[in-house]
């Protein structure tokens, strides 16, 4: 989170804008909120460029929810195809599995997921409802760069994207995307708040096991308030979106800005890694992430004093995800280039100290 905005919440705990009260406390259906809410709303929309036929909704589950949501809304009892590109899109395979037939149109699994299967080998269903695409993979480090064309791949299904761990990091291109859905807490807001972005012409297809709260055109007729939203993390979420709304990077302003800080972050550490014997990446070039940078110690039996080095450092949650091993380094919007700066730094002292 950025710490203007922790700090502006903190200011606001008590009493949210004269009102007499937090917004912890306020009635979802009240005046207030409602003006917390439509603002969020307008913000994202405003950010992410969402086009006047996309539905904003403001739900909860998390992206581990949507992989069964998605599937109750979409999949019409027909085929989903999935392109599997690491550990998140393979839970979401097999989350699918219990509500829709499917089928596995890539993988880059047999590669260590250290690569993206290019477009032109993807085998697509003709009948699928839906295509399913991971757009970052957290724990493989492994982005997407370029969204599919599916039309031009022969395909008139609606590409689904999980964009939970880099949305609002670049632009989206909607002319290629049906629906997007995301858990905030990486870079929009804390936990508790799922952000969808649906297609309106997706909408009213949910199977009859679907749960009124999780049909997205209930959602969408009733603002995202068919039930009590996350209160607390839509106002914090806002409070993000105003704060990326006034990122500037040169000529830049919002998520260009922060695309443009983004590949700079990104380039620093990689390319430091590139240029060490003692450190590696094994992602592809072309596909590595902006957010999720993982990388090794060629010895690994210093792995435990690396890390206590880090923290000593003040550099924390560096481990890398159990299921890989390895260290990892997140660079959400909120990380400061500086805060790359020091990684690097200490990464740098620390080879020359094992040299």
């Amino acid at each position: 989170m950025p710490a203007e905005v922790l700090q502006q919440a903190a200011s606001e705990m008590l009493d949210w804008q004269g009102c007499g009260m937090s917004v912890m406390e306020m009635s979802h259906r009240g005046q207030e909120f409602g003006r917390i809410l439509e603002a969020a709303e307008a913000d994202l929309r405003e950010l992410l460029a969402v086009p006047a036929n996309f539905r904003i909704l403001f739900m909860q589950g998390g992206g581990l929810a949507e992989n069964a949501i998605v599937p109750m809304n979409l999949s019409r009892g027909q085929a989903v195809d999935f392109v599997v590109t690491g550990s998140w899109s393979q839970k979401s395979l097999k989350e699918a599995r219990r509500y829709a037939q499917t089928q596995v149109a890539a993988s880059n699994e047999a590669d260590g997921h250290t690569r993206l299967p290019a477009p032109a080998t993807w085998r697509l269903n003709a009948g699928a409802s839906y295509v399913h695409l991971c757009t970052n993979e957290t724990i493989n480090g492994i982005e997407v760069h370029d969204l599919p064309d599916l039309k031009a791949l022969g395909s008139n299904a609606p590409l689904v994207i999980d964009f939970s761990s880099h949305v609002a990091s670049r632009p989206v291109d909607w002319s290629r995307v049906g629906l997007a859905f995301g858990g905030a807490q990486k870079n929009l807001g804390p936990a508790g708040l799922t952000l969808v972005v649906v297609r309106e012409d997706l909408l009213g297809h949910a199977l009859p096991i679907c749960p009124s709260a999780f049909d997205y055109k209930t959602v969408a007729d009733n603002r995202s308030m068919y039930n009590t939203p996350p209160t607390y993390a839509i106002y914090m979420a806002g409070l993000t979106f105003q704060w990326l709304k006034q990122q500037t990077e040169g000529d830049r302003i919002g998520v260009a800005a922060m695309e443009a800080r983004n590949v700079a972050k990104a380039a620093l550490l990689y390319d430091y890694i590139d240029g060490s014997q003692f450190y590696e990446n094994k992602v592809a070039r072309d596909c590595r992430s902006r957010m999720n940078v993982p990388f090794f110690l060629r010895d690994e039996s210093r792995n435990e004093a690396f890390l206590s080095g880090a923290k000593a450092a003040g550099l924390l949650q560096l481990k890398g995800h159990k299921s890989v091993g390895g260290m990892r380094a997140s660079l959400y919007n909120a990380m400061p280039l500086e805060g790359v700066q020091a990684l690097v730094g200490y990464m740098r002292q620390f080879e020359k100290t094992q040299a």
